[in-house]
C-alpha cells in the first residue's frame, strides 16, 4: 500500500503534481527497511524456540493487532513438546518423564486455544498456557495479525521525506520517469537519511532469539 494518498502530498511537502509512481517506490522502500510486507495490519506465521523451563515467547512483528470480529490477534497455534529432563516438573515428580516418554510425546505437535495464550499487544510477548503434567515446550508456531490500524504521521512523514531525497537526487531524476524499486534500493543510504530511519525505527521488525 503506498503511505501517503494525493490528497496528503501538499500537506506533508510534496507538490500536487508529485507522480503517485515516487510514493509507490518510497512505501515499498519502507516496507524493505522494516523487513515486513506492509506496515498495515496483515496476517504472519512465525515458529520460534522456546528456551527450556519458559513459557514465555516474543513475536517479531508489532503491535499486534486482532481482526473483527476476532478479539485477539492469535489466529492459531501448535507447540512441540520438549524432552522432560530430571528435575523438571516440581511437585511431579520424575514419573511424568516416563509418562511422556511411554507415550512418545517429546517432539509431538500439540494445538494450542488461542484465546488461553496471553498476549501483551505493544511488546508482543506471549504468556502460553501450562501443561496439567508440568512438562513443557522446545517450540512453538504462531499464526497471528500484527500492524497498523491508522497509519501514524511518522511513517506518512518519512514516506514524504523518501520523496523529497530522490528528487533532489540527479541520478534518480534522470530515471523519473521509469522508476523501479531495485533502482531506489540502489540509493537507499541516500534516501533513507537519518530522518527517516529514526522515524520508521519502531517499526522495524525484530527477530528476538
Amino acid at each position: 500500500m503506498n503511505y501517503l494518498s494525493p490528497a496528503e502530498f501538499e500537506n506533508y511537502g510534496l507538490e500536487a503534481t508529485t507522480a503517485v509512481g515516487w510514493v509507490a517506490a518510497a512505501s515499498a522502500l519502507i516496507n524493505a527497511h522494516c523487513r515486513r510486507e506492509t506496515l498495515a495490519v496483515t496476517q504472519y506465521r512465525e515458529r520460534l524456540g522456546l528456551s527450556s523451563g519458559r513459557n514465555t515467547v516474543r513475536l517479531s512483528y508489532l503491535p499486534l493487532a486482532a481482526v473483527a470480529p476476532a478479539t485477539t490477534p492469535i489466529v492459531s497455534a501448535r507447540a512441540r513438546y520438549a524432552v522432560p529432563r530430571r528435575g523438571e516438573g516440581v511437585g511431579q515428580g520424575d514419573w511424568t518423564t516416563e509418562v511422556a516418554q511411554a507415550f512418545g510425546l517429546p517432539g509431538m505437535w500439540t494445538e494450542l486455544d488461542a484465546g488461553a495464550i496471553d498476549c501483551a499487544i505493544e511488546t508482543g510477548e506471549l504468556t502460553l498456557p501450562g501443561c496439567p503434567l508440568g512438562w513443557g515446550f522446545s517450540e512453538i508456531e504462531m499464526v497471528y495479525t500484527a500492524g497498523l490500524g491508522n497509519i501514524p504521521e511518522g511513517v506518512k512523514c518519512a514516506c514524504a521525506q523518501i520523496v523529497r531525497n530522490a528528487l533532489a537526487t540527479p541520478a534518480l531524476n534522470v530515471r523519473a520517469g521509469n522508476l523501479e524499486r531495485m533502482h531506489l534500493e540502489y540509493f537507499s543510504d541516500t534516501l533513507l537519511d537519518q530522518t527517516v530511519r529514526a522515524l520508521l525505527a519502531p517499526y522495524v521488525a525484530q527477530k528476538v532469539d
